[in-house]
């Protein structure tokens, strides 16, 4: 367990929980720290689906500027191969259904780790968006490529160039976020939307997830291929037999699948 960041698993949902005060800025102890519990997550079998949470005042309010301001280039590139951009790819690749419970900021690397998520739960006054512009980069862990295949280049292009910060309402009409609730209900939304794969297929779950996670990154040949792959690899697997043998016998939704 990380000073700033930990694995809180219950019930079948771990809960990465970020805890530095007062913003939740992300340094390289953070970006560290994130990594480790990312691939905790994943490899732990006691977590069928994981929460992303920074508390009840703010998500993440981005990268901490003042370790980075004097930075130069070569130790950029060196820090990001195990940086912040490693540690939301090791959030992403998690291969288990994940939420976002985002309340206060989620602004930069806050909200590029967001984008990580397959889902988004906002709070009402939660502001999201990408201001790296407004320090003179660009979004350097995701930004510029997870949120134009969300929400499309054009939309993309103009949170990006003008680093603005968009209100809930906005980020729900653009797809930023996917779900808007009352600031004290972000959690138990994001617990009640995990909840349901708790007792699911584990490795179909992973398989859907890997699908159109990879689907997405080439052309639509390709990806039926990786659809096949996966869909006929779930064969091998007892959740199938249970679930399909469950159908025949009982209807849809009422297997008991075991995670094997």
């Amino acid at each position: 367990m990380g000073e700033f960041v930990r694995l809180e698993v219950d019930g079948g949902i771990g809960t990465i929980r970020l805890d530095r005060p007062k913003m939740n800025a992300l340094n390289s102890q953070v970006e560290r720290e994130i990594l480790e519990v990312a691939n905790e997550a994943a490899e732990r079998d006691d977590v069928r689906a994981v929460i992303v949470y920074g508390g009840e005042k703010v998500f993440a309010a981005g990268a901490d500027i003042k370790e980075m301001s004097e930075k130069s280039a070569t130790e950029m590139a060196s820090k990001e191969r195990s940086g912040l951009s490693a540690a939301l790819t090791a959030v992403a690749e998690i291969p288990k259904p994940t939420v976002a419970a985002m309340t206060g900021y989620a602004l930069g690397g806050g909200f590029e780790l967001a984008l990580t998520c397959d889902r988004r739960i906002a709070a009402e006054g939660l502001k999201v968006g990408q201001p790296e512009i407004l320090l003179g980069v660009i979004p350097g862990a995701g930004g510029t490529q997870r949120l134009a295949r969300l929400v499309g280049p054009s939309k993309a292009k103009e949170i990006v160039f003008s680093g603005r910060f968009v209100e809930a309402q906005e980020a729900l009409s653009l797809g930023m976020v996917d779900e808007i609730v009352a600031a004290e209900d972000v959690y138990t939304a994001a617990r009640r939307w995990a909840e349901q794969f708790v007792n699911g297929p584990v490795h179909a779950l992973a398989a859907a997830k890997r699908a159109i996670d990879e689907g997405l990154e080439v052309d639509l040949h390709t990806g039926l291929r990786i659809e096949t792959h996966l869909f006929t690899s779930l064969f091998a697997t007892e959740d199938q037999k249970i679930g399909m043998r469950s159908f025949i016998e009982n209807g849809p939704g009422k297997a008991e699948f075991t995670g094997n």
